[in-house]
């Protein structure tokens, strides 16, 4: 279904809940695990890991006198330190301030930008096509909705021991390039960005360079990181990196029953990020625009500017004067998670099984937080993290209950769900202790 006739369903909650399917669906070519899970997540925080980054995002090139005010028209992000050489986390909204995507750009040239996954890629061409701007936007689609390979490979290496491995293989003296800022270096004898930047909270960089040399850097970083304990990151273990790093990925596309946003809507195909969104979770309402999510919620608010006009600024700044909720983690009660799996081998009905590490049936996922017996807010990514010892989930909460350490009750498991991936199952109460996002220290960012 495109997404026109999810929005003719006249439910588009029931449409997007009957879609989930496993994340590691969107992660081709590099496989679930190379060893295994456990072993590779742990490699991130206890000695170092390379993730292969090159199959599974939309990259996005923006070029032309116009560039720049195409991007800066539609991104609540400042430009006016955006010099050639340094990255922006772009947030892109529609115009009730609602966030339809965001990822890091580069600015690579005076009239050239690059990002190697934006989230709000399709948007921005929307608005190129729609606009009179005199600039060119290209984009490249995962691996798997197109032939040959992708123009880029990207991998990023990160742990303890990411400054020993990469002193193996360039001469280049990283430790000059600050958080998101970039520079061309030599790697393993390959031109290659290096990118102040990564999925995790520990040191390390991201590499982008010719995906027809990307077997030469691969092999020479994992050859140079044998001695060091480096693990390879295989689908399942990298996607736990984000909860790690308290990042969540934008929520249900705001684009239903948002009558500005209907010929965007109608532009957009069945196979476009937005149509294929699924979302899973005991959180469930008739209003799609309930699971709409703001940058401050996501936890954007240092990101957001008005020193310039862009979509969805008005609504911001009403947003900014008075949020509603904040971003923070959660740390599951281990007893708890302990005891669903317990429901498996005692009489009665079970509770909805946790596959680990990162648990989801649907894209986005919408778990009910309680305190008090009262609804007050959302939990979102969860996964499995070694170094926290339980689970880790990101959640969208009421202001007035963000202090770390507030006692909050999440609700697990999804009643009557229509996604055929959920199994017969009882709802039960998990505890959790609110804490920061990030749960540990950004040693990206030498904290």
């Amino acid at each position: 279904m495109d997404p026109e006739e999810i929005q003719a369903s006249g439910n588009p909650v029931e449409v997007l809940r009957r879609k989930g399917s496993d994340y590691t669906d969107n992660f081709p070519v590099v496989p679930n695990e190379q060893t295994n899970w456990l072993d590779e997540q742990r490699a991130v925080t206890e000695t170092v890991s390379l993730a292969n980054l090159s199959h599974h995002m939309t990259s996005l090139r923006v070029t032309g006198p116009d560039a720049r005010d195409l991007l800066r028209d539609l991104s609540v992000n400042s430009f006016e330190s955006f010099e050639v050489g340094r990255a922006k986390q772009l947030v892109m909204c529609n115009p009730n301030g609602h966030i339809i995507g965001d990822g890091p750009m580069l600015r690579v040239g005076d009239e050239e930008y690059y990002s190697a996954g934006m989230l709000s890629a399709n948007w921005v061409r929307y608005n190129l096509e729609t606009g009179d701007y005199d600039a060119t936007v290209e984009t490249e689609p995962r691996t798997s909705a197109h032939e040959g390979d992708p123009e880029k490979f990207v991998f990023q290496v990160q742990g303890p021991n990411a400054r020993e491995v990469l002193e193996q293989v360039t001469d280049a003296d990283l430790d000059s390039i600050p958080f998101y800022h970039f520079e061309e270096i030599d790697l393993a004898g390959v031109d290659t960005l290096a990118v102040g930047h990564g999925m995790s909270t520990e040191f390390g960089f991201e590499f982008i360079g010719p995906y027809e040399h990307a077997d030469q850097v691969q092999e020479a970083i994992v050859e140079a990181g044998q001695e060091y304990g480096l693990k390879r990151l295989g689908s399942k273990a990298y996607h736990t990196l984000s909860v790690k790093l308290g990042w969540v990925p934008p929520g249900v596309p705001p684009i239903y029953d948002v009558e500005e946003m209907r010929d965007y809507r109608e532009w957009l195909d069945a196979d476009s990020r937005e149509a294929t969104y699924s979302i899973d979770g005991s959180f469930v309402s008739d209003d799609i625009s309930e699971y709409y999510m703001d940058p401050i919620e996501l936890g954007y608010e240092k990101l957001i500017s008005f020193d310039h006009d862009y979509v969805g600024r008005e609504a911001l700044a009403e947003k900014v004067e008075d949020p509603d909720r904040t971003l923070v983690s959660l740390a599951w009660d281990t007893e708890d998670v302990v005891d669903v799996y317990a429901s498996l081998f005692r009489d009665g009905e079970t509770n909805k099984f946790m596959d680990l590490p990162r648990i989801a049936w649907g894209r986005a996922n919408y778990d009910e937080v309680l305190r008090g017996g009262e609804l007050i807010g959302l939990s979102h990514s969860r996964s499995y993290e070694y170094d926290a010892g339980t689970i880790i989930s990101l959640c969208s909460i009421d202001v007035e209950h963000s202090e770390p350490g507030t006692e909050v009750t999440l609700v697990w498991g999804e009643e009557d769900s229509p996604n055929p991936k959920v199994e017969r199952h009882e709802q039960t109460e998990i505890r959790a202790t609110v804490g920061e996002v990030p749960y540990s220290p950004d040693q990206r960012k030498g904290e």
